[in-house]
């Protein structure tokens, strides 16, 4: 990976990866949509109100995989100071919030056909919503930084610390008695209670939401280098 630390070199590729990623996420994306909420079949149980699934369940996929891709580069930052490893980290921020938001969101809507309440304080819905305000901390303490010139740290230190949620969203189902259901889909040991007419939709839902994340952490990533160009530019003017 260190071969793509040299700005130019990054820009190079991310340039043409934008845009493939772009495409084939929002046609993937958009297939498995509108398969999912006009085609799939209805949940025996939930009815209707389990089409949603197709947009929550990515959502929260991205909420907390968004959240490991800033640990993964904080950590790249502190120890081997990889040049775009804070520019990676700032760039994921965003995107990461949004989709835990649209997680939090479509949820309470799920949760009001189907347990009686939009909203309960049960472990997996508040280490969620603890997931977002993680979010808005890392991005006001990016932000202030960035502002000040400083060289990240502090923020990449934060980005560490905050990854301690995401085992506990993970395994909130399995350690405390919780109003949400358990765990459906098993990557690490291939298994999934979920029906094939339902799952294979799911699964390109979230490759396309993926595939849609990238591009757009690639598009920030791109501005924030650019934005770092420019104002190096006009200190070197002023000096």
């Amino acid at each position: 990976m260190h071969k793509f630390a040299n700005p130019a070199r990054f820009l190079k590729i991310a340039r043409p990866l934008t845009m493939w990623l772009g495409w084939s996420g929002g046609v993937l994306a958009a297939g498995a949509l509108a398969y999912g909420l006009l085609l799939a079949p209805k949940d025996y149980l939930q009815g209707d109100s389990v089409r949603i699934m197709y947009a929550h369940v990515p959502a929260a996929w991205l909420g907390m995989g968004g959240w490991t891709g800033i640990a993964i580069a904080s950590f790249m930052q502190l120890v081997w100071r990889h040049p775009l490893a804070s520019v990676a980290a700032s760039a994921i921020a965003i995107p990461g919030a949004l989709f835990t938001a649209i997680c939090l969101a479509t949820g309470s809507l799920w949760g009001r056909p189907t347990w009686g309440t939009y909203w309960e304080w049960d472990g997996r819905m508040t280490s969620m919503l603890i997931l977002l305000f993680l979010y808005i901390a890392y991005i006001a303490l990016d932000g202030a930084d960035r502002e000040r010139g400083g060289e990240g740290r502090i923020t990449a230190i934060f980005g560490l610390l905050g990854a301690i949620n995401i085992p506990i969203i993970h395994y909130s189902v399995l350690w405390w008695n919780t109003l949400h259901q358990g765990q459906s889909i098993s990557i690490v040991r291939g298994t999934s209670s979920v029906d094939a007419s339902m799952l294979w939709p799911l699964l390109i839902s979230a490759i396309g939401f993926s595939l849609l994340f990238g591009a757009i952490v690639l598009m920030r990533m791109r501005t924030i280098l650019a934005r770092e160009k420019v104002d190096a530019r006009l200190r070197r003017m002023a000096a």
